[in-house]
């Protein structure tokens, strides 16, 4: 099988479930628009950006660390055994701080009213964490398969448990007064329950990765941990800056825009249309499961660079498609949300973009990775988050959420330059520049084309909307021919 088959394949199983998975997830996005109100919408939106930089800081690099050291080592159950050790132990001792100081930390974010969510988030960061090493087993062992199987399951379990809890329940206290559900459920805890719903899923995830664990052979070894954790620590600052960077607008919003201005109102309304973008995430996410451990895996081979930049290619063709099609169906995607939260539409292009620069970001980073450079990552990224916070900051107070999105969408592009020339120094890599920016260049041309008739008959609009897009699709098709027709082709065995 081809290099390219091989990537295909994987990215391809590995997207499945994580397509299917966030599809499913992400459904709970227009369920919560008709159930909550904006502000309560804020609410989830502010808390979970929090969990997203806690969840890197506690997972401090391991999991790439592993992965680089794993797949080289000639006994990757020790290399396993002690990233799983470690992790366990900062995970326990995080837990046990934040239950002692759920007060003051509910205080400090604004939620004083509500130290049980400190409790309730630290458990679950502290299962998310910890559980992010087993999963990275499974990838680093090629059983993509039962990788999925785990996360859809806990998906599932996590709609499950949302659906009983704000539909179901209600339901039955609304025909029956005496229903046993009272003793489980209580309105007051409103959006409580989708915190609660994360929490018992983790579980079920622990609970389904446990027993691989209880059959490896626990073994700590110091110099290796001191390895991990050597390489891992310029991974962790580019996580937390990365976060930072997605995340800081969603914690700033409520301390930068006046009350008066109903500033969880409007980190609502950002929030829902943040997740409108799902699907460029999901390209990214299944994309990032398969390239990482297949770039790892690989020697030195002088062949590399090139094939990196043709993946580079690709990979930006088919994000920008998903922005093409994402854009001029757009309509189509908004019936899924309250019609509160349409105002926000505009911040979805931006954020597509943002997204795939991003995702060009990840792809062209290797580079610091294989070469054992990621101090550089590192430092790379610290700008991108400057870059991200000061913007927020220059930004939100005058123009809301869309200054956030503008300051995302900055950032990338920041820290993609930075990366690139650095790169191209210490690992160069033949990228079709001129090719990449012909296709964005047209791309963004046709999304402004395809605004000139947003006011028509939906049919004539969504039908210009579907020629451009074509349009787009017979470009890429004349220049790449020749490439694709060669790219899948099995290897012959001499």
């Amino acid at each position: 099988m081809s290099t390219f088959k091989k990537l295909a394949g994987d990215t391809a199983i590995y997207g499945l479930s994580s397509i299917l998975g966030r599809v499913l997830n992400w459904f709970l996005t227009p369920y919560y628009s008709y159930i909550f109100l904006t502000h309560e919408f804020g609410v989830m939106t502010n808390l979970y950006s929090y969990v997203a930089i806690l969840l890197v800081i506690l997972t401090y690099g391991m999991e790439t660390s592993f992965f680089r050291f794993a797949s080289k080592s000639e006994n990757p159950g020790k290399v396993y055994s002690t990233a799983l050790i470690s992790v366990f132990t900062t995970s326990i001792l995080f837990l046990v701080a934040f239950i002692l100081l759920k007060n003051p930390v509910a205080s400090l974010i604004q939620y004083p009213e509500h130290p049980e969510y400190i409790v309730w988030f630290a458990i679950i960061l502290a299962i998310d964490a910890f559980t992010a090493i087993p999963f990275a087993w499974i990838r680093i062992k090629k059983r993509p398969i039962k990788f999925a199987f785990i996360k859809l399951v806990s998906i599932a379990f996590n709609i499950g448990f949302n659906l009983f809890f704000l539909t179901l329940c209600p339901w039955l206290i609304e025909n029956n007064s005496d229903s046993w559900v009272n003793y489980i459920y209580s309105p007051e805890i409103g959006v409580g329950y989708v915190f609660i719903s994360n929490l018992l899923a983790s579980f079920i995830t622990l609970f389904l990765l446990i027993p691989d664990m209880l059959k490896m052979h626990f073994q700590f070894d110091k110099a290796i941990l001191k390895k991990l954790l050597n390489y891992g620590f310029p991974i962790l600052i580019v996580g937390i800056a990365g976060m930072m960077s997605q995340g800081i607008d969603k914690i700033l919003i409520p301390f930068l825009i006046p009350e008066s201005q109903q500033p969880m109102e409007q980190l609502g309304i950002y929030g829902a249309n943040f997740k409108l973008a799902v699907l460029m995430n999901m390209f990214i996410q299944a994309f990032r499961y398969a390239f990482e451990p297949f770039f790892f895996a690989r020697g030195n081979s002088k062949e590399d660079p090139l094939m990196y930049a043709k993946i580079m290619k690709y990979f930006v063709i088919l994000g920008l498609l998903i922005f093409l099609v994402m854009t001029v169906y757009i309509d189509f995607l908004k019936i899924l949300i309250d019609k509160e939260y349409h105002e926000g539409l505009k911040v979805v292009p931006i954020i597509l973009i943002a997204n795939l620069i991003y995702g060009m970001y990840f792809t062209q980073s290797l580079w610091y990775k294989i070469t054992d450079r990621t101090r550089y990552g590192a430092w790379q990224s610290l700008v991108e988050m400057v870059v991200a916070v000061s913007l927020n900051f220059l930004l939100i107070p005058f123009y809301g959420y869309m200054g956030s999105a503008v300051a995302l969408l900055a950032s990338y592009m920041v820290v993609l330059t930075i990366s690139y020339s650095l790169g191209q120094k210490y690992y160069p890599v033949p990228y079709n520049l001129k090719r990449i920016g012909i296709y964005f260049a047209v791309a963004l041309a046709l999304y402004f084309v395809s605004k000139l008739f947003i006011s028509m008959h939906p049919m004539i609009k969504y039908g210009i909307g579907t020629v451009l897009i074509g349009l787009f699709a017979a470009l890429v098709f004349a220049f790449e021919k020749n490439d694709l027709k060669g790219l899948f082709k099995t290897n012959k065995k001499r």
